[in-house]
């Protein structure tokens, strides 16, 4: 058995996955705003476990990451400083444990379904912008701390950070509705103008095989999808090919399917039933 911790901004997810990735048990808590209560809620969450033995986990938490020493550093969305998370989550479930970005790991997740793709540029589109880049099956270590949302590009006369023109909150700021409540073609179509100019960016530097959109705009992808592809093939050259597009295909477990991954893969038994399947259930 294996525990998963997705920690977002509003909520965090602990989860249990068996050796074939299944998802045996989900607890769901508000992301308390300090880090002692983020350490009461995981052993909360630990107390309400039917399991409690754990051959390893995964964390996944939005921001930089001191991998060497298992430190979240100074997240963006939850603001506790420099803690030692992986230690900590460690010593609670009493198992090794691996830490990376949520975006990492969502990207590991997507990447697992899609073994015939060498390399998938996960991008997910929610508060902010993040993105995660896999190769082989891996989280590429020369990108494990890319932050593709903080891309500085010109927009409007200016030059502006990716998500404060494309995200969900920049989109809530210009329209005043949420992705779920557009249905306007043209704001559709703004939308994707916008997520291209990024995009296009990221597909020049790095030729994935596959893109991948998740977070909470990504989940209403099918709205905007031919939009953004047109904006993508307008820009097409020959040395900078577009590659195939593709919605999440688990949005809300995203991030605790690749703490799995990252786990089985740091700490499991390559010989274990269902190592490379892992997430595929």
């Amino acid at each position: 058995m294996y525990v998963a911790i997705d920690i977002g901004g509003t909520k965090t997810l602990v989860a249990t996955l068996d050796d074939e990735a299944n998802i045996t048990y989900k607890h769901r808590f508000e992301t308390p705003k300090d880090y002692d209560g983020l350490l009461t809620g995981f052993r909360d969450a630990l107390s309400q476990l039917p399991h409690k033995e754990f051959k390893a986990g995964g964390v996944g938490v939005p921001g930089h990451i001191d991998y060497e020493k298992g430190i979240s550093i100074n997240s963006p969305h939850v603001r506790w400083g420099n803690v030692p998370l992986r230690d900590d989550c460690a010593e609670i479930f009493g198992c090794p444990f691996v830490i990376d970005n949520d975006a990492n790991m969502a990207g590991l997740s997507e990447a697992m379904l899609h073994k015939d793709k060498r390399t998938v540029l996960y991008i997910t589109v929610s508060t902010g912008i993040g993105t995660g880049f896999v190769r082989d099956q891996r989280i590429d270590p020369a990108l494990l701390k890319s932050e593709g949302g903080h891309m500085m590009l010109p927009y409007q006369g200016k030059l502006l950070e990716w998500e404060d023109f494309a995200s969900g909150r920049a989109i809530y700021a210009r329209l005043g509705k949420k992705a779920a409540d557009i249905t306007d073609e043209n704001d559709w179509k703004d939308i994707a103008h916008n997520l291209a100019l990024g995009m296009f960016n990221h597909i020049a530097l790095l030729q994935p095989d596959l893109i991948v959109i998740g977070g909470s705009v990504g989940t209403y992808f099918d709205r905007y999808e031919q939009y953004l592809v047109d904006e993508l093939k307008a820009y097409e050259m020959p040395v900078v090919p577009i590659p195939p597009i593709v919605q999440a295909q688990r949005p809300e477990e995203v991030v605790l399917f690749g703490c799995y991954d990252a786990a089985r893969q740091q700490f499991g038994n390559d010989n274990e039933p269902g190592i490379n399947n892992a997430g595929a259930a």
